[in-house]
């Protein structure tokens, strides 16, 4: 999905520089040797790290070992094939899934690796720590500018609306969707609905993202990237509803994990960097809406 976005956001600018992002097809990230070659092919400037094995509460929850291991071997790789060639600059995609459970406050960059992780998605969470630990630690010892970008939840087009290990806002869509067309008058939410959650549209990292291409070396090791506001996940299903016009009533089982109470991030030290999301939050929902239908019929 990130990456996705970004190949946008280069289309709707004028740069001085090109964009080359290979398929799975063409460079397995997986394997080192593919990743080795990759970069050694021609000389990159910068690498945009924005691959991983991504999905929701559940998907991390049946899988630890896979969240943890797959996502370990795919920034291992990358951020030493990458040191290896001597690309000077990267920008690596970390998570808000990064930080302590449950801090009752907005999260702050400082705030990393202090207290517990929130243990429903602890492997996936490891690995994003890993990799922005490893980051730093080559551009200490080898003067690369490696950098972290710790976006709060994202959401858009080319989200996984498959209704098996999507993240909230698409899994919504794909609930309700489904209830319209099949004349059902009710919808499950997980849990009480009361959890609070901080979404952003993913076009807007995304033009953050390209526009920090050439200034790398102003930025910090790390840096969070939030829409600045949370909503419970009540809300996000009541302006998915909106959307798509349903008119039934929500359903809330009780016996299904919620994860953190609360995850809304402190983007103050982004605005030092021109930081400032676009896109509303129903607007970004109005987008991925339209989106989501016009795949359905592809």
């Amino acid at each position: 999905m990130v990456g996705s976005a970004i190949k946008r956001a280069v289309t709707d600018r004028v740069l001085p520089w090109r964009l080359i992002a290979p398929s799975r097809r063409e460079c397995d990230l997986g394997q080192p040797d593919q990743v080795a070659q990759l970069f050694a092919a021609e000389s990159f400037d910068v690498v945009l790290h924005c691959a991983a094995k991504v999905g929701g509460i559940q998907a991390n929850i049946d899988d630890p070992c896979g969240f943890l291991t797959d996502n370990l071997h795919i920034n291992l790789n990358v951020i030493e094939a990458a040191a290896t060639a001597g690309i000077p600059k990267m920008i690596n995609i970390g998570s808000s899934c990064m930080y302590p459970k449950d801090l009752d406050r907005p999260l702050r960059e400082t705030d990393l690796l202090t207290a517990p992780l929130e243990p429903t998605n602890e492997g996936y969470a490891l690995a994003k720590l890993t990799a922005s630990k490893l980051c730093e630690y080559l551009g200490r010892a080898k003067g690369l500018h490696y950098k972290t970008l710790i976006p709060c939840n994202l959401f858009g087009p080319g989200d996984n609306f498959t209704g098996v290990g999507s993240h909230l806002i698409a899994a919504a869509i794909f609930k309700i969707h489904h209830a319209v067309h099949e004349g059902h008058s009710d919808v499950t939410i997980w849990g009480s609905g009361e959890a609070r959650r901080e979404f952003l549209y993913v076009d807007d990292l995304a033009g953050f993202i390209v526009e920090s291409v050439t200034q790398l070396d102003r930025l910090p090791p790390y840096l969070n990237l939030g829409y600045g506001d949370d909503h419970s996940v009540n809300d996000y299903y009541r302006m998915v509803a909106d959307a798509l016009e349903f008119q039934g009533c929500f359903i809330h089982d009780l016996d299904k994990p919620e994860g953190m109470r609360r995850k809304l991030m402190d983007s103050q030290a982004a605005t030092a960097y021109n930081w400032k999301p676009l896109t509303s939050l129903s607007d970004g929902i109005d987008l991925t809406v339209i989106n989501f239908l016009e795949s359905r019929l592809q």
